[in-house]
C-alpha cells in the first residue's frame, strides 16, 4: 500500500492545476495541447476511479453469459469466439443486456459528456 495522496488524487490535482492556473496563460497550439493533456489526466483519472468496479460487474455478466470463468480479457476473448463461430447473437439471453451495459460502463469513462451517453441515463 502506498502512503498519500494515492494516484487518484494525484492526476486530479494535476489536471486541476493545469485547467485552473495554467490554461489561462496558454493559447494557440500550445492551448490545444494543453486541453489535450488535461483530459488525457481526466480519462485517467475516471479509469482508476471506476476501471475495477465496472470490470468486475463485466466479468460477472460474461461468466453468467458464458457459464465458464477466467479473466476480463479471457471471457471478451471467448465471448468473441463464440459469437465468431455463431454459437452466441442478440437472441441469445442476456447478451444483449450485457453489451449495453458494457457500452454504457465505457461511455462512463471515457466519453462521460457525450450526449447520446447522458441522455441514456436519463431514461
Amino acid at each position: 500500500m502506498q502512503d498519500e495522496p494515492n494516484p487518484i488524487e494525484l492526476t486530479k490535482a494535476v489536471a486541476d492545476f493545469l485547467r485552473n492556473d495554467i490554461t489561462p496563460l496558454i493559447s494557440g497550439h500550445q492551448g490545444f495541447k494543453l486541453r489535450v493533456a488535461i483530459n488525457i489526466l481526466d480519462l485517467v483519472t475516471r479509469q482508476l476511479t471506476q476501471e475495477e468496479g465496472s470490470d468486475a460487474k463485466e466479468v460477472e455478466r460474461l461468466r453468467a453469459l458464458l457459464g465458464v470463468d477466467g479473466s476480463v480479457t479471457d471471457l471478451n476473448r471467448a465471448l468473441a469466439e463464440r459469437i465468431a463461430k455463431g454459437e452466441v447473437d442478440l437472441t441469445t439471453p442476456g447478451l444483449a443486456e450485457h453489451l449495453w451495459a458494457t457500452t454504457m460502463e465505457k461511455l462512463a469513462v471515457d466519453q462521460p459528456n457525450y450526449a447520446s451517453y447522458k441522455r441514456e441515463l436519463g431514461r
